[in-house]
């Protein structure tokens, strides 16, 4: 592992900065394009619900070297309420916000590898990986 990047989330404008910092890490990478979007589209996402659900929170970039591959980890996580079905929350058009409960379910569509830890009333990590293909 290398040297780990993060930003704190604490305003709506964090999550442009986390976005360019994903943007910027997957195309320093040589990630195509394609890639690039889901990376950028899930840190999008993470941000977005962790700013809206848990106030604030940090997202960590790390660089991952395995073997002959190489890939982006991303960290996300709050000290907010918690996810009380995380199951039901990784369903499809499940929200309790009134959005379109796409958020958690299309970022772990997106990624390669997607973990979730949460305690209600402690907070919630997610952690995702995009492998270079």
């Amino acid at each position: 592992m290398e040297k780990k990047s993060y930003i704190e989330i604490q305003k709506e404008g964090d999550i442009v900065l986390a976005r360019k910092m994903g943007r910027e890490l997957s195309k320093s990478l040589f990630y195509n394009s394609i890639n690039q979007a889901k990376i950028i589209t899930a840190v999008s996402e993470l941000g977005r619900n962790m700013y809206y659900y848990a106030g604030s929170g940090k997202i960590t970039f790390e660089i991952l070297r395995k073997k002959q591959k190489i890939g982006i980890k991303i960290t996300a996580s709050d000290n907010g309420p918690g996810i009380q079905d995380i199951n039901k929350a990784l369903e499809p058009g499940y929200t309790t916000s009134g959005g379109l409960g796409v958020g958690l379910p299309g970022v772990s569509k997106l990624m390669d590898e997607f973990f979730i830890e949460s305690t209600v009333g402690v907070g919630t990590t997610i952690t995702i990986v995009k492998w270079h293909s």
